[in-house]
């Protein structure tokens, strides 16, 4: 009798996760930066929140025009790539057979059983085995542009929302110290969040996510109050 195992693999995320984790940080970060240099250069809280805001509509604009672009070129690679296998399997199949039972036998398989494998392979879906085993395209590691355009776009403007919730429900006194603790708590979460889907050691993500996000912080912050405008 065979026993049913469900298996659950983490990189069936790697699309939107990575998506994801970077607008969400660069919302955090980008933002929550520049309402601190604005606000170290005395600027006034109308000012902050509205210079805040304006980031965000940029920043999550910029972000789904870059990752649409970025993963298109991607996506124009990989079809390309697989068009030309496909009219190399159409004029060459004897070739592309060696082709595949080569790389079976730099994976272990003796010569007789990869060109076994490879010719049975070809058989069910030749294109298919072809774009897994030789060029490395997958479903799961496809390009899908539209994806990560979305994910990037919307997860940059929940990242930013939370230093210009903070702006209007903070006295202007504490603004600096406020937009700081909270932005460095979002991005630990974000981290440990992260880490979490994708399987990763959670204290390691966090901190490697919260440290580089202070260190951006600080430094917007410290050159708005070293030169008395925003940078």
């Amino acid at each position: 009798m065979a026993i049913k195992h469900a298996e659950r693999h983490r990189t069936t995320r790697i699309g939107w996760l990575r998506a994801a984790v970077l607008g969400a940080n660069d919302g955090i970060v980008s933002t929550a930066s520049l309402v601190l240099g604005v606000a170290a250069a005395g600027s006034s809280a109308s000012n902050v929140l509205l210079t805040g805001v304006a980031g965000l509509v940029a920043g999550a604009m910029s972000m789904a025009a870059g990752e649409y672009v970025s993963v298109s070129s991607q996506s124009d690679t990989e079809n390309a790539d697989l068009a030309r296998e496909r009219e190399e399997l159409a004029t060459e199949p004897i070739r592309e057979h060696a082709e595949m039972a080569a790389i079976y036998v730099k994976r272990g398989l003796d010569a007789t059983l990869a060109a076994q494998v490879a010719q049975q392979l070809m058989a069910h879906d030749a294109l298919g085995a072809h774009a897994r085993d030789e060029l490395g395209i997958s479903e799961t590691m496809s390009a899908k542009p539209f994806q990560a355009a979305w994910t990037s776009a919307t997860s940059f403007s929940a990242g930013a929302a939370m230093p210009l919730l903070i702006v209007v429900l903070v006295p202007p006194s504490t603004l600096l110290w406020a937009v700081s603790g909270s932005a460095l708590l979002s991005l630990a979460l974000l981290g440990s969040l992260a880490a979490r889907a994708g399987g990763a050691p959670v204290i390691k993500a966090a901190a490697r996510v919260t440290f580089w996000g202070a260190l951006a912080m600080a430094m917007t912050a410290g050159l708005g109050a070293l030169f008395g405008v925003a940078p």
